[in-house]
């Protein structure tokens, strides 16, 4: 789907795919495109961001404009009943981190000029709502198909959680598990969903002590914490119930899974830095240093609680 977004652009203007990296450099409407997702994952077909490997700098870049967006999405959960299971943990675990990404992102507060210049706000009321939708969805549909792959209505259901999180990450972005995996991806080849997943319980980790609050919501969401509990105590089930989908889907949850050596960390820290739309989205602030140490627990499956 993001393939034919920017082949859209392409058609329509002419010009290097290369012209569009960033944001707001699509000169205008592309060719019309219909999407038909076969997985509940990226939310690819209402997102209006396209992201592509280029083999020159060894990295996936992405266009973001809105004139990527689809001019119909046609969301059908019968073309998803055959999805393999690999496939269907990668993409569930991808659309578990957009949710999850939007919501415990940086509020940014943009001016006139940001919204100008700047496709994602940053976290903000709209996509908080629809990620309060998606991570009900998921919550229970996730587990769901991975013990009946033949369920329909878990299928709709994480179809359109998937649906939420595109709407969510529409306005409010990814953060600092995408920036971390895009490197991880290039050196390992491993499939985008499975690295997010190997990171999520580290970045989460690293990013709590600034979202308490956030991931307390998540937890009462999921139905795994009660008010009555202290918040902290919230949002470590929160971060544990997430995990225990993973889990269930089969998708890893340490770095050494799949195949990154500490060799590589230095080289993957600096990538990560390259990606700043994304790292400025994080919660916390992240540097190479603190990078390196998310990776360092993440090789070891160190799920110890950051400070």
């Amino acid at each position: 789907m993001d393939l034919a977004k920017i082949a859209s652009v392409v058609l329509a203007h002419g010009a290097d795919v290369r012209d569009y990296y960033g944001e707001f450099l699509v000169p205008g409407p592309g060719c019309p495109v219909i999407t038909v997702p076969t997985t509940g994952g990226t939310g690819a077909e209402v997102t209006c961001i396209s992201v592509i490997y280029d083999e020159d700098k060894s990295m996936k870049v992405g266009v973001a404009s809105p004139h990527l967006e689809a001019t119909a999405a046609v969301i059908d959960p019968e073309l998803t009943l055959t999805c393999p299971p690999g496939l269907t943990a990668a993409a569930g675990a991808d659309a578990l981190s957009h949710l999850i990404e939007s919501f415990t992102g940086r509020a940014k507060n943009p001016g006139p000029d940001d919204l100008a210049t700047k496709l994602y706000a940053g976290k903000n009321l709209l996509a908080d709502t629809y990620a309060r939708t998606g991570l009900a969805l998921l919550n229970t549909s996730l587990p769901a198909v991975a013990s009946r792959p033949g369920d329909l209505q878990a299928r709709s259901d994480t179809l359109f959680g998937a649906y939420c999180a595109g709407m969510a990450i529409n306005t409010a972005g990814t953060a600092g598990a995408h920036a971390i995996q895009s490197p991880i991806g290039n050196l390992t080849h491993t499939p985008h969903g499975f690295g997010i997943s190997a990171l999520l319980p580290y970045v989460m980790r690293y990013n709590l002590p600034t979202r308490v609050p956030e991931f307390a919501e998540i937890g009462r969401i999921f139905g795994v914490a009660s008010e009555t509990d202290p918040q902290e105590t919230q949002a470590r089930k929160a971060i544990e119930r997430i995990e225990e989908i993973l889990a269930t889907l089969g998708a890893p949850l340490d770095l050494r899974t799949l195949g990154l050596q500490p060799r590589d960390f230095d080289f993957v820290a600096e990538q990560a830095m390259l990606a700043t739309r994304l790292t400025a989205n994080n919660p916390r602030e992240l540097t190479a240093e603190t990078v390196r140490g998310i990776l360092e627990r993440g090789y070891d499956g160190d799920r110890s609680w950051w400070r």
